[in-house]
């Protein structure tokens, strides 16, 4: 009798325990919610970046997970209580390797909650709906004038002096103008820059330059010498794409990121020396939800 009062006991003890691991474990399940985001038009990084989301609460920010896929939505476990009172959805752009818990300066999404959904769009690295563009087509890094479609710069001469050939919004932090050539389909960087009445930041540098200096004070690339591979410098940009792309700043991906604001195919009659107006390229902004 008493051997089975035993064996009773620890049967009622071992149910207690493993009613209470599960309450533990349906607990500790509890404390978390989804946040559901689904993005339009993100590119993928470069491999040392990945994006990763932030929810504001109280002011401060809180990580809603790491993604390097941009197929959406995509779902994500959140602090319950932490989600319910965020306020706003910040997406960062991050270093695959980061020892710093704070959000990056490179933040290229963002929007407020209402309710239980939060629009968000890329307003906060710049508004592009009153920018404009123009180029000339010259190579004044040559020794001659031979050659002379084979380079594009970011000036006006209409008046018949060189200015500014860019009116650009300013961008937040984190982030760089880009200017390309797109060449048989290939985009070739013309340099960087956030100041459009300068030299882009490879003036001194540039590889495909001519031998008669860094050229004018202005954005722009002379594709006179080592092409890339499979392609012959110099070449003749009659045809080819002439864009400016916002940059992630660092970045090590080589092709054009998603915003594009400025864009032109440069005409076949296009005439040397001459002013080229641009237009708007073919993504301005970037929109997307999120739910929690």
């Amino acid at each position: 009798m008493i051997k089975k009062m035993i064996l009773g006991a620890l049967a009622l003890g071992f149910f207690a325990t493993s009613c209470s691991n599960d309450d533990d474990a349906a607990a500790a399940v509890s404390t978390t919610s989804g946040l559901t985001i689904n993005l339009d038009g993100l590119e993928a990084l470069g491999d040392d970046f990945v994006y990763e989301g932030w929810v504001i609460v109280d002011g401060s920010p809180v990580s809603t997970g790491r993604f390097s896929s941009v197929a959406f939505p995509q779902t994500f476990q959140v602090n319950t209580a932490q989600l319910s009172a965020a306020t706003t959805f910040v997406l960062s752009i991050e270093p695959t390797v980061d020892p710093d818990p704070l959000p990056a300066a490179t933040k290229i999404l963002a929007g407020d909650f209402s309710g239980n959904s939060a629009a968000v769009n890329s307003n906060l690295v710049a508004d592009f709906s009153l920018v404009e563009g123009a180029y000339i087509l010259a190579t004044p890094t040559d020794l001659d004038n031979t050659n002379e479609s084979s380079g594009v710069w970011f000036l006006d001469n209409s008046s018949g002096s060189a200015v500014t050939g860019l009116t650009l919004s300013t961008l937040s932090d984190g982030w760089k103008y880009e200017g390309w050539a797109v060449i048989d389909g290939t985009p070739v960087s013309t340099g960087t820059f956030t100041d459009a009445s300068m030299q882009d930041d490879n003036a001194a540098t540039s590889p495909f330059k001519g031998d008669a200096g860094n050229g004018p004070g202005y954005p722009g690339e002379d594709f006179l010498q080592n092409a890339p591979a499979g392609m012959t410098f110099p070449t003749d940009l009659k045809g080819a794409t002439i864009v400016i792309s916002v940059e992630p700043s660092p970045d090590n991906n080589p092709a054009p990121f998603t915003l594009k604001p400025l864009a032109h195919m440069v005409p076949s009659d296009a005439m040397d020396h001459t002013t080229i107006n641009m237009g708007a390229g073919p993504v301005t902004s970037l929109i997307g939800s999120v739910t929690r």
